[in-house]
């Protein structure tokens, strides 16, 4: 009587082993023995006919499960014959499920299958592995001032400590920042320390940005990557990172290898010894939140969309703040700056003519052309053609506006003193350009509805653009990379995709579908095909990325590398080899992602509905409208005043140094060196530290 209580409740009791049990899973009928279900102890089955979990019965009495029958017939097929036969179910989808039912058995041999092909060593484009640094227990003197800087005709106090890098003996390793949590950000949200925020790379140099400190590394030879430089510990979280590591010898000094980092509207810059250590330059302050740090040249530049200019000069050390119009985008060549704006206007600024006269206190800014309908700048990219003959060269500026246009203006060397002329005018976006890319052979843009990518082939004569065939259409495909609703995606400025590689070779996008993605898809700029994909071997997830063009060795038939660089969320920093992947190129799949990969990206987090229509887009802002800094020339920059009787003399000389186009064919006669990207610039900060990611979050669809 007491065995037949629970079932005439609906509740299976104790049975026979040969009874005969009919399921009914997800309104496919199956029928198998009680034994077949209950060899695994402790199984969900197990449970079920034991009466320890209730039952719902049809209305044929058979017990009701609401699964996918698809993926239970391989189960059922394991619990009777003890052998796995998939029948076309993805691995992951059975493995999911068979952990559902509690089969120990299975789960372990489909784990064992998924390994197979997975190793903690990576696949054969894994170039190295850096752990976690040591966290430093050191504090920032922040109470020393040293010596006024000029901040818009007023002085301002620079705090200045001569910090070494801490005695890291001392220190435990980065989990010790568990114990030490990073104060609340503004927002109130707490902040994951032992994440990494940021990186970014130049020549043989690696920066790596933490929340409250950043390390550098550097590639020798013999010996490989080398940890050279460790800040002290920071108050408050780092935003924007900036690296320059030019060449040994230069006329600089100790200031040829410079790192920043910023947050809020303060700046902190140190020198780097190439031998170890460094020590802190100075403090300075743009007065609003910056938003896009990074180097032309030796000078560090700082840009707020208000309008705002912050220009730090290597020779003088001086510290310059100048407002112009509101910013949208900017993009360098060689010692020139050029700034888009919101009123249609690009702007031009060469960053080494600092007035002579302290007085003088006054960035030399100039239009260089106006957009024909005054729509805001909203991305902005320059190319300066090879020179080819001695009639000159030609200027090549493409750009992207808040109404969806695309824009080629070109310099003529016949009609310098003209200025630009608009060359080319494509109307096939209807969302604002939020990145622009002019290169040798193609022209890319990107605009703000979920990353979608337009391209085209350029055709050249002599180097020069030309209209004959002129450009035509190549590709269009989308970029999706889903971004975090609730700020919880870690600071986005980390997160950029692209397109990253050298103006005369082929460029790549790097797509991170969601937040907590520990996989990466290297893309084709111009075609979308995928050159590679990379997951970080150790499983974390991947928090920032950054593609860095390594010199070549010393050796003999040794080229240039190309390296992505990957910063995971437990603080190590992985490395791929690119350029391996890219000789490689046609073996991965011919396009982007499958269906398949995309549905088992977004099984790590839960996408929001569109909250407004598209027609409501923001406005652009610098994040997504920053463009890349590939011609700043690390040797021409001061070929104004090298080998000169003194400097004031030669800067006197570059203040009277002729029009925008001439001293921008002198560059190229000079033969500019090539540079990354600098670190983009995500949208305005609501506090002094974006909130970072947790394991799962929801998404907006507004925000690919």
């Amino acid at each position: 009587m007491a065995a037949a209580a629970p079932a005439a409740d609906g509740v299976p009791g104790p049975g026979p082993p040969g009874e005969v049990i009919h399921l009914n899973v997800g309104g496919k009928r199956f029928s198998t023995s009680r034994q077949t279900l209950t060899w695994i102890p402790d199984s969900f089955f197990s449970s079920l006919l034991s009466g320890r979990i209730s039952t719902l019965k049809d209305e044929t009495g058979a017990i009701f499960i609401d699964r996918d029958p698809t993926v239970f017939a391989p189960i059922l097929n394991f619990l009777r014959t003890k052998e796995l036969d998939p029948r076309g179910v993805h691995g992951s989808s059975l493995l999911h499920e068979a952990q559902f039912y509690g089969l120990t058995p299975l789960v372990r041999r489909l784990q064992l299958r998924e390994e197979l092909d997975r190793s903690s060593c990576g696949n054969v484009l894994f170039n190295g592995y850096l752990p976690p640094p040591v966290f430093p227990v050191k504090r920032r003197n922040r109470h020393s001032l040293v010596g006024p800087q000029q901040s818009g005709g007023r002085p301002t106090p620079v705090r200045r400590s001569n910090t070494m890098p801490p005695n890291l003996g001392n220190a435990g390793l980065l989990g010790r920042m568990l114990d030490e949590r990073a104060p609340p950000s503004p927002s109130g949200l707490p902040e994951e320390p032992g994440m990494v925020r940021l990186v970014c790379g130049h020549h043989n140099w690696i920066a790596v940005a933490y929340t409250q400190f950043l390390v550098c590394y550097r590639l020798k030879e013999a010996s490989g990557w080398q940890l050279v430089f460790s800040s002290p510990r920071l108050d408050w979280p780092i935003e924007r990172l900036a690296l320059t590591a030019r060449v040994l010898g230069g006329a600089l000094g100790e200031h040829d290898k410079m790192v920043a980092a910023a947050t809020g509207s303060e700046i902190l810059l140190w020198a780097l010894q190439a031998e170890g250590g460094g020590s802190e330059i100075g403090v300075f302050h743009l007065g609003v939140p910056v938003e896009a740090l990074f180097f032309v040249g030796n000078q560090l530049i700082a840009t707020s969309h208000t309008g705002r200019i912050g220009v730090w000069n290597a020779v003088t050390k001086h510290w310059q703040v100048q407002e112009v119009q509101p910013i949208t985008s900017y993009d360098a060549a060689g010692s020139f700056l050029l700034l888009g704006c919101s009123n249609g206007s690009i702007y031009y600024v060469d960053v080494q003519k600092f007035p002579l006269r302290m007085k003088d206190n006054d960035l030399l800014v100039s239009e260089l052309y106006r957009d024909p309908a005054e729509d805001g700048v909203t991305a902005l990219s320059v190319y300066l053609t090879p020179k080819t003959s001695d009639s000159g060269n030609w200027i090549e500026i493409a750009y992207g506006t808040s109404s969806g246009g695309v824009r080629v203006i070109v310099q003529h060397p016949e009609t310098v003193g003209s200025g630009p002329q608009l060359f080319q005018t494509f109307t096939v976006h209807r969302s604002p350009v939020t990145k622009i890319m002019l290169s040798e052979k193609h022209l890319i843009s990107v605009c703000a509805d979920s990353n979608h990518v337009r391209t085209w082939s350029v055709t050249r004569f002599r180097g020069m653009i030309s209209t004959q065939p002129g450009s035509t259409p190549l590709a269009s495909f989308k970029i999706l990379a889903l971004e975090s609703a609730d700020g919880h995606g870690g600071c986005s400025a980390g997160n950029d995709i692209g397109p990253y590689g050298e103006r005369d070779d082929q460029q790549v996008f790097i797509q991170k579908v969601v937040p907590s993605a520990s996989q990466l898809f290297v893309r084709l700029s111009s075609t979308g095909q995928r050159v590679c994909s990379v997951r970080s071997v150790d499983g974390s997830p991947t928090t920032a990325f950054t593609v860095l063009e390594c010199e070549g060795s010393r050796r003999l038939g040794s080229r240039p590398r190309r390296y992505l660089l990957t910063g995971q969320a437990n603080g190590s920093l992985a490395m791929w080899d690119l350029t391996t992947a890219m000789d490689g190129l046609g073996q991965a799949p011919a396009g982007g992602l499958t269906e398949e990969e995309l549905m088992e990206q977004l099984e790590q987090c839960e996408p929001t509905p569109l909250s407004s229509s598209r027609s409501s887009l923001p406005s652009p802002s610098p994040r997504t409208s920053l463009t890349s800094l590939h011609l700043a020339s690390s040797n021409t920059s001061l070929s104004g005043w090298r080998g000169s009787p003194s400097p004031p003399q030669a800067e006197a000389r570059r203040r009277g140094g002729g029009s925008f186009v001439e001293r921008c064919q002198e560059l190229v006669r000079g033969g500019p060196e090539p540079r990354r990207p600098p670190t983009p610039a995500p949208r305005p900060p609501v506090g002094l530290g974006a909130p970072l990611a947790p394991p799962k979050v929801k998404l907006n669809e507004t925000s690919f």
